[in-house]
């Protein structure tokens, strides 16, 4: 019959509409009454209606996807589509298969929402009768294993909504099999229909945390320049940051929602560093990296995109706040490290994004919290720890959702962000039906929450997982543009949201620390990791004395040191591992360019003599405060006349070596152990210690004497054959003959001046 007024082109009659709905109603009766019908476990009859316990999984044969639903949340006027794909799990071919609309019945409060969820199948009487059959989408046949996409339209007045609320929405397919003779329900899928016909006075204050939170990239390693060129240990960050990205999607959306941007200042300086040059870690080497573009492209749209709003910055490098508190606070230094990473933080964005940030708010992961997390918060400066609302829990009964802010204790204030609305985009949201599911509930839990008290205007916070994916943010957009406009919410930023007067009758005692989540206290990082960067920074405060220039040391590892302690490492515990022992291993390296030349074994021939030691320096900068002492294991071999010890003091610039030279006596021949160390100025010793031999040979001076007397022989037949040689010159100049002189073939015997024998001119050679 309906049918017939379908392809006549007539809408059913009431009493057809009627009919029909009961019909629906009463498919499942045959399988209720197999169901009932079902002995218990045990008897003797249990083995025989097994196949009826099947029945009721008849309604699961089809999987019903609802990909949309728009408008998301529809007003008076306005036509609802539902648009979704149809798939046969069966075993069979459905025939004359209809794709049904079902809206009701109004679910009444939060929890009735949350039930909503959980039920699977069809279920006569709790599921409502389909809408008028003209809006029905008729399937002559779906086959096993083949997907059919389906669209609902409905005009919403169609729908027979009434007060304003949550109505739970349904798709059904219902058939016919071989095996079956009658028609019934094959499939059902259900959502959530927010309704508000008319614009509410009151409406709930919504705050919406928007993460910009990363992983750590920059290792402390820079290449050996003036410019010190960072080198980040892959180029995973510019995947994200590039369009189509996880951040660039955090940042294009966010730029159109009224949301709080809370941001990790330790990504904004990866992004500047990537922005210029940078190499990137390929194997034991380093090769040039070639993302600046994307790097500059993303900052410049954040930096327009925040240009007007709030900024809430973390901590540089978002530390693990309860890791610190339950597992670092021990730690010599490590609150200390969360100080510095808030002052860090606070100048990184100022000076990058150009506005000031507001860093009074600590977020720990999950907005799980005990006494010593909020402790350790607080000792960085904030004076607002983000809870959540599954930790901060409601001990009190209260029939409504209370405010976020609330005080507790010591100037302290936790602003619980909604457990619900803070989990409801987690998962998977890349299939388009989980997204579209997310998004309705997300917005039936806020309407739900307006209208638990509808008188009573309230503050909520919802704060998001800290590193949503691309799809993730997706699905988030789309349930806060559904929310534009004057609907059940209005937005407010978190530092406004802060500061409302807290409900009275809401809780403020914060859980012990025994009800802190046992699976997140598993990925905490051990105590071992800050025993690791304890060591680190000792080193890096050693090390910072003697340079020159200790700035280019101490920011690179400073900023490492804090993306030691990152909540990104929680679940990750060998990349954290591998990460400290790169930056400690790199500092030892770098160390190690300033160190002693190994020396040779000496002999000393006397007395007294110098011995040089010559120290290295392999450094862009130049070191100084450093001292080089000596020391002997023979009481006989002194340092500059002062004992068995000495020390001079070190200035090199840099990519230079110094020789220091030390004075020696002795009193006695012999051997003598010396060994020799650098030293900074307090005493701390200062790379590997050398040792070398010392031989003492002593000379008398009998010895003396004789090489003496050799030496003078020497000199003067020198000084004789000048003589000689300058006089036979003159003479050849005064005969004209500017040549040498010839010398004859048959010399006569010598007769010196000491003669005084003429020569043939009657002259005497001076020679």
């Amino acid at each position: 019959m309906a049918q017939a007024a379908d392809i006549q082109g007539m809408r059913p009659s009431p009493a057809r509409r009627w009919l029909r709905r009961t019909a629906s109603g009463l498919i499942g009766a045959p399988l209720l009454a197999g169901l009932l019908a079902v002995p218990a476990a045990g008897s003797a009859a249990a083995a025989g209606p097994v196949t009826a316990l099947k029945a009721p999984t008849g309604s699961r044969t089809v999987d019903v996807s609802l990909d949309t639903l728009s408008p998301a949340a529809p007003a008076e006027g306005d036509t609802l589509t539902v648009s979704g794909t149809l798939t046969n799990q069966g075993k069979e071919t459905i025939d004359d298969a209809e794709v049904e609309l079902r809206v009701g019945p109004r679910l009444s409060g939060r929890g009735e929402v949350d039930d909503a969820a959980k039920r699977k199948g069809y279920l006569p009487g709790a599921d409502p009768a389909p809408i008028d059959d003209e809006f029905a989408v008729k399937l002559p046949s779906l086959r096993k294993g083949i997907g059919q996409d389906f669209t609902l339209t409905v005009p919403v007045d169609k729908l027979d909504l009434d007060a304003s609320g949550v109505y739970q929405l349904g798709v059904s397919v219902t058939g016919r099999t071989s095996a079956s003779s009658y028609e019934q329900v094959l499939g059902i899928q259900r959502s959530y229909l927010p309704w508000q016909p008319e614009k509410s006075d009151k409406r709930t204050k919504l705050t919406f945390l928007w993460p910009l939170v990363a992983s750590p990239h920059v290792t402390a390693q820079t290449r050996s320049d003036e410019q010190q060129t960072p080198v980040f240990t892959d180029d995973s960050l510019a995947k994200e940051l590039a369009p189509g990205g996880r951040l660039e999607q955090m940042v294009a959306l966010g730029s159109r929602l009224p949301v709080t941007w809370v941001i990790d200042p330790d990504l904004l300086a990866s992004a500047a560093a990537m922005a210029g040059s940078y190499h990137v870690k390929s194997g034991e080497s380093t090769v040039p990296g070639t993302n600046q573009a994307v790097a500059r492209q993303w900052l410049t749209a954040l930096e327009k995109v925040v240009e007007d709003g709030k900024v809430i910055a973390l901590p540089f490098g978002d530390p693990d706040l309860a890791s610190i508190a339950h597992r670092g606070k021990g730690v010599s230094g490590t609150l200390s490290h969360l100080q510095n990473a808030s002052t860090v933080g606070a100048t990184t964005v100022e000076t990058i994004l150009h506005v000031k940030p507001s860093t009074d708010f600590a977020w720990p992961v999950n907005g799980a919290v005990d006494p010593g997390i909020v402790d350790v918060a607080t000792s960085a400066g904030a004076h607002n720890v983000i809870a959540r609302s599954d930790s901060l829990r409601e001990t009190g009964n209260l029939p409504y959702t209370p405010t976020a802010a609330r005080p507790i204790g010591g100037g302290t204030t936790a602003v619980v962000a909604d457990a619900r609305l803070s989990t409801a985009f987690e998962g998977s949201m890349l299939r388009a039906d989980a997204s579209t599911l997310a998004v309705q509930k997300f917005l039936a839990q806020t309407l739900a929450l307006n209208e638990q008290a509808p008188d009573n205007e309230r503050s909520i916070v919802v704060a998001p997982q800290r590193m949503p994916t691309a799809a993730q943010a997706q699905t988030m957009a789309r349930a806060l543009q559904a929310l534009s406009g004057d609907r059940w919410t209005q937005p407010q930023e978190l530092v406004a949201a802060a500061e409302v007067k807290p409900d009275p009758l809401a809780t403020t005692k914060v859980p012990g620390a025994s009800a802190y989540p046992k699976k997140l206290r598993s990925q905490e990082l051990p105590t071992q990791a800050f025993q690791d960067i304890r060591t680190t920074q000792g080193s890096v405060d050693s090390f910072e004395t003697i340079l020159t220039q200790p700035e280019r040391v101490v920011t690179p590892f400073g900023n490492a040191v804090n993306r030691s302690m990152s909540t990104s490492w929680r679940g990750r515990a060998p990349e954290a591992r591998e990460y400290r022992d790169a930056v400690l291993t790199y500092l030892k390296d770098l160390t190690g360019e300033v160190q002693l030349i190994d020396k040779s074994d000496v002999t000393l021939s006397g007395r007294s003599a110098t011995i040089p030691v010559t120290v290295q320096n392999k450094l862009v900068q130049g070191v100084d405060r450093l001292v080089l002492r000596l020391s002997s294991d023979n009481i006989r071999l002194k340092f500059n006349d002062d004992g068995t010890k000495a020390e001079l003091p070190v200035r090199i610039a840099g990519g230079h070596s110094q020789s220091v030279k030390f004075d020696t006596a002795t009193s006695a021949n012999g051997r003598a152990q010396v060994t020799a160390r650098l030293f900074t100025e307090d005493g701390t010793p200062y790379g590997e210690e050398m040792t070398f031999t010392v031989k003492v040979s002593e000379v008398t001076p009998t010895v003396l004497l004789v090489i003496a007397g050799g030496l003078l022989l020497l000199v003067l037949a020198g000084v004789r054959m000048y003589t000689a040689r300058k006089r036979a010159v003159a003479s050849d100049t005064a005969n004209g003959d500017g040549g040498e002189p010839e010398q004859p073939s048959d010399p006569t015997p010598d007769t010196g001046p000491e003669s005084g024998a003429p020569s043939e001119t009657g002259e005497k050679v001076d020679r």
